[in-house]
């Protein structure tokens, strides 16, 4: 069962990685263009819905597999 507090720390922690990372890698590889920000913002709601899930799905089974 998903809990409030993992919905929290999924959607937190996704937009925290999400953003800078996908701001990182549109700035080296499309570099500081006037259609920055709209390349990032597109990258960052890719990344952000892909993130999502694989958080609040994946993360608790590789918890229980390390007993954490």
């Amino acid at each position: 069962m998903i809990n409030k507090s993992t919905i929290k720390f999924a959607l937190i922690t996704g937009l925290i990685v999400t953003s800078y990372i996908s701001f990182t890698l549109v700035a080296v590889n499309a570099g500081f263009t006037n259609k920055f920000v709209f390349i990032w913002l597109r990258s960052w709601l890719i990344a952000y819905m892909l993130v999502i899930p694989s958080l609040l799905f994946f993360a608790p089974f590789i918890r229980k597999k390390l007993n954490v």
